[in-house]
């Protein structure tokens, strides 16, 4: 596998109020690349369309319009249940994940028979065991027994985990895989992530909306909101520079170790205003931001504001 591109990714939802019908537009032209052995994270509040994005590259959802084209080494389009093979998801909550009449040598079991990973219940249940251990859940041949109450929050996401590499994954979509975990567990999901990201030189789409553990995590930010990207680039780019208005929101409201137990200059706020409504052409941001204009109005184009670092805000372009 090269990679999975993601290019003008539109999709819309009907809404009903009362007699009235309207659409409403949750992701609005949003275009990405997903490489091997690199993380890309993709950032926001709740409702901007993280997850909506993320049942598109799995295909549980259709896309309005747009494509999402997964190639092979050979640079062909991989077909549609060879897609399915390769692109698995591991979702946010693993207890409503996981069937809970069910084993987990089920769970696991079943994607390896069904891709045809796996023959004979012998070989099956080898694979399980190498599964569990690969996701540091041990002794295996005890997990493999329990059902998924008799486990805590975190050997369930592992479980989750080793599920999407079941099939032979080649592309992982994590959708806030932690924010359901303790903190003091987070930790130990993400760098097992990280390292079987390594080890199968694995791509993967982390959905999160907190920017300290996507800088901790990915490569490579796209920052969402109202489902546009306002702003990509290198992790730390993007974190420590930013330079939309609403990622220097975020960034603001990130927790910084670095600077613990130190008095921080009050920096001014960036936004103005409270959310908005009914926003529907030009920037999305723009009822909420500070240096609003009168260009703001039409959609703005992405800008280069830096190596590898994109924004899409009037503010860069009337500079020039």
């Amino acid at each position: 596998m090269t990679e999975l591109v993601v290019r003008d990714l539109v999709k819309d939802f009907r809404v009903r109020d009362g007699v009235r019908r309207s659409r409403l537009r949750a992701v609005d032209d949003v275009s990405f690349v997903l490489t091997p052995g690199r993380t890309t994270a993709l950032v926001g509040e709740s409702g901007s369309g993280k997850s909506t994005i993320a049942r598109m590259v799995a295909r549980l959802d259709t896309p309005t319009s747009g494509r999402i084209v997964l190639s092979a080494d050979d640079g062909a389009e991989v077909p549609g249940r060879t897609y399915r093979d390769h692109v698995q998801m591991v979702f946010q909550d693993p207890f409503a994940s996981l069937n809970p009449f069910h084993t987990v040598e089920h769970h696991l079991a079943r994607p390896l028979l069904l891709h045809g990973r796996a023959k004979g219940r012998e070989d099956t249940w080898r694979q399980v065991l190498r599964l569990l251990e690969r996701v540091n859940l041990t002794p295996a041949d005890e997990i493999a027994r329990r059902r998924p109450h008799e486990l805590s929050g975190g050997q369930r996401q592992r479980v989750a985990i080793a599920r999407a590499l079941a099939p032979g994954a080649k592309v992982v979509i994590a959708d806030e895989p932690v924010s359901m975990l303790d903190v003091s567990i987070r930790l130990g999901v993400l760098n097992l992530l990280a390292r079987l990201q390594r080890e199968d030189d694995l791509a993967v789409l982390y959905i999160t909306h907190d920017l300290a553990t996507a800088r901790h995590f990915a490569d490579d930010i796209a920052v969402l909101y109202r489902g546009r990207i306002v702003e990509r680039g290198p992790a730390s780019e993007v974190i420590l520079r930013p330079k939309h208005p609403y990622t220097q929101l975020l960034a603001a409201a990130a927790p910084d170790p670095d600077k613990r137990g130190t008095v921080v200059a009050e920096q001014p706020d960036p936004v103005g205003g409270g959310l908005g409504h009914g926003v529907h052409s030009g920037c999305t941001f723009r009822d909420r931001c500070r240096w609003a204009m009168d260009i703001c109005a039409t959609t703005p184009v992405e800008e280069k504001v830096g190596a590898g670092h994109f924004a899409r805000c009037w503010f860069y372009g009337a500079e020039e």
